[in-house]
C-alpha cells in the first residue's frame, strides 16, 4: 500500500478549508491527526493524493464530501453522564428554583448522550415535582452523521455506564440477539429530546432563548477569536439568570458579557 505524503501546501488548504467552514482551527501540531484520519478515505475513493482531495472538497465546500471530511476530522468521544459534577450543579440549581418550565440546549451535542442525559436528569426532578411537566431538550451538532446516530437514540451499552440502576430500568430497553450490547432510549424520553444541524460559526438568532445551555468539550478546537465569538453567539441565547457549562478543562471562557462563575466550567447570566 502506498504511503500518502500530505504536503505543505495541501495541509494549509485543508486547514483553510476547516476553519472557513466551521471555525475549526488546525496548527501545524494536527498534522499527523489530518494526515491519518484522511488516509483511508483518500485510499477508498481512488484518489492519488491529498491535492486531489482538497480539489474535491474545495469545489463544493457545502457539499458531502466536505461533511465526510468534518465528521472525519473531529473527535466525538463521549458517554452519560461525562463530568457528573456539572449535573449535580444543574440538579440542585432546579431543585431550588422549582421552574414550572425548562427549556435546555445542548450546543454540541456529538452522538446525543449529553443529551439524554439531561432528559433523564428533567424526567428525574419532574417525578419528584422539582421541574414542572414543561420542559424540553434540545441537542445540536455540525455533523450529519453523529446526529443521525443521536436521533436513532441507539448507544453501546459501555456508555452507560455512569447511568444507575434505576434510571436505566426506566429510560433503556437493552438490544437481545444480533442487538445485544446496545441499548435503546425509551419512546417517552425520546419525544422531549429534538436534535438538528447548526453550526456554532454562523448566526443562531433562531434558537432559544433557553434557561441551560451546555457547551462542552468543543471550544478545543477553535483559536482565541472564534472561541470568543462563539461563546457571545450562544450565551446571547441564555435568559438572564441562566446556567452555561463548558467543559472543565478548556480553561478560561472568552466572553464579552459578563458570566457568574459558579464551579470549573460552571456559570450564571446575571439576571
Amino acid at each position: 500500500m502506498t504511503t500518502l505524503a500530505l504536503r505543505d501546501d495541501a495541509f494549509r488548504r485543508i486547514a483553510s478549508l476547516m476553519y472557513d467552514t466551521v471555525g475549526i482551527a488546525f496548527g501545524e501540531t494536527k498534522r499527523h491527526l489530518v494526515s491519518s484520519r484522511l488516509a483511508p478515505r483518500l485510499q477508498r475513493l481512488g484518489l492519488a493524493s491529498y491535492e486531489d482531495y482538497v480539489s474535491m472538497i474545495s469545489g463544493n465546500p457545502k457539499g458531502e464530501e466536505m461533511q465526510v471530511a468534518i465528521d472525519l476530522l473531529t473527535t466525538n468521544e463521549t458517554y452519560f453522564f461525562r463530568e457528573p459534577a456539572h449535573f449535580e450543579l444543574l440538579e440542585r440549581e432546579l431543585a431550588a428554583r422549582r421552574p414550572r418550565s425548562v427549556e435546555v440546549w445542548s450546543a454540541a451535542c456529538s452522538f446525543g448522550d449529553e443529551a439524554f442525559t439531561l432528559a433523564m436528569l428533567l424526567d428525574d426532578l419532574q417525578r419528584s415535582g422539582q421541574v414542572g411537566e414543561t420542559w424540553s431538550v434540545l441537542g445540536t451538532d455540525v455533523s450529519d452523521r453523529v446526529l443521525r446516530r443521536a436521533s436513532a437514540a441507539v448507544f453501546p451499552e459501555e456508555r452507560l455506564r455512569a447511568v444507575s440502576k434505576d434510571r436505566l430500568r426506566r429510560h433503556c430497553q437493552r438490544g437481545e440477539g444480533e442487538a445485544a450490547g446496545l441499548v435503546r432510549i425509551a419512546g417517552p424520553l425520546r419525544e422531549r429530546v429534538r436534535f438538528g444541524w447548526t453550526n456554532l460559526c454562523r448566526p443562531v438568532d433562531s434558537l432559544g432563548p433557553f434557561d441551560v445551555v451546555f457547551l462542552r468539550n468543543v471550544l478545543i478546537y477553535f483559536d482565541q477569536d472564534t472561541k470568543r465569538e462563539v461563546v457571545d453567539r450562544v450565551v446571547a441565547r441564555l435568559r438572564p439568570g441562566g446556567l452555561f457549562f463548558v467543559g472543565t478543562a478548556e480553561g478560561r471562557v472568552p466572553c464579552s458579557q459578563k458570566l457568574e462563575p459558579l464551579a470549573p466550567g460552571a456559570f450564571r447570566r446575571p439576571a
